[in-house]
């Protein structure tokens, strides 16, 4: 067993079970994730109570992004690192930690990446980056998005509720491995995480029952995308 997964095993139900707590937690096809196999988890931002989150109800063990400034934090750095997160310098080509993002697929773990490179103050998902679209073609796994709704408006005490929404594993194998198949690959993603968001938006203003599907990419809509 790998140092990051014992710590995931001791770590998750003491940092995840607070949070979904505080935010009365719900998760709707998480069953989605493939079981084995490298994967990206394509996920959208707008709170730090994202992580402990998306964290807690992932069926599988992952390694986030997250920036260098973090990892330089005192405690925080230790603890985030324990758990296997990849350091990134933000704004810049970072060609080890793409090294990195890539052998963690390879390997045949899931990357976590908030794919829009920063929380987003708009309440709405933001434009996806194409780091999670490169690995992705770059080593032929599969991306699964996970939308987050409710964590814009959480706050310490209010206990707002916050719900994520999985996706089915999109593949790209028809795109070419270069910029303009990195800019295709990461508007689907972006399609994707909006569908999902909205689709949770609606189901909390219906009432967010316990249980649920998120429909399937082929019963999906066109979506609008802000912008």
């Amino acid at each position: 067993m790998k140092s990051e997964d014992v710590v995931w095993t001791f770590g998750k139900p003491l940092l995840g079970f607070p949070a979904a707590v505080a935010t009365r937690l719900r998760s709707y096809g998480a069953e989605r994730m493939p079981r084995s196999g490298g994967a990206v988890l394509a996920i959208n931002h707008f709170s730090w109570i994202d992580i402990p989150c998306i964290g807690y109800v992932s069926p599988r063990n992952l390694y986030f992004l997250a920036k260098v400034e973090a990892h330089r934090v005192p405690g925080l750095g230790q603890v985030i690192r324990g758990f296997g997160t990849l350091a990134v310098r933000r704004g810049e080509s970072d060609r080890e930690a793409v090294r990195r993002m890539r052998e963690v697929v390879r390997d045949g773990n899931v990357l976590g990446v908030f794919v829009e490179g920063t929380r987003q103050r708009s309440g709405v998902p933001g434009h996806v980056q194409p780091g999670a679209a490169m690995v992705a073609l770059q080593e032929d796994v599969p991306v699964i998005c996970a939308a987050i709704h409710g964590s814009q408006h959480w706050r310490l005490g209010n206990f707002a509720p916050v719900s994520i929404a999985w996706g089915e594993p999109m593949r790209f194998g028809g795109l070419p491995r270069g910029g303009k198949g990195y800019r295709a690959a990461s508007e689907e993603i972006e399609q994707e995480l909006h569908r999902l968001w909205a689709w949770l938006r609606d189901l909390h203003e219906a009432g967010r029952p316990r249980v649920a599907v998120p429909p399937s990419r082929e019963d999906a809509a066109p979506v609008t995308l802000p912008g």
